[in-house]
């Protein structure tokens, strides 16, 4: 039998995603895209069991991202985790004091 299929990172993201921030900065992930509820698998940096996801798919959790961003600076401006694309703005009035 063949060793089992590693998956492989897409070159594409599955949605856009928007600015990388500066090391040790926080990502902003409140897209709903960045959490399966189906399934948890392994972190690609640390191992342990998230349902979180990049904008690639890779299972990852947000603050293994964040740290990996801060240890990674030149890297990290690849794109390989980032934070959410800011969405348009309807209007004025939907600014909340």
């Amino acid at each position: 039998m063949s060793a089992p299929a590693r998956r492989r990172r897409s070159k594409t993201p599955l949605w856009e995603p928007g600015l990388i921030p500066a090391p040790g900065g926080l990502l902003d992930w409140r897209d709903a895209r960045h959490f399966d509820r189906w399934q948890d698998l392994p972190c690609v940096l640390c191992a342990a069991p998230t349902p979180m996801r990049s904008h690639y798919g890779e299972p990852v959790h947000k603050a293994c991202a964040e740290d990996w961003i801060s240890a990674n600076p030149t890297e990290a401006r690849l794109g390989r985790f980032a934070s959410d694309a800011k969405p348009k703005r309807v209007s004025d009035y939907d600014d909340h004091a």
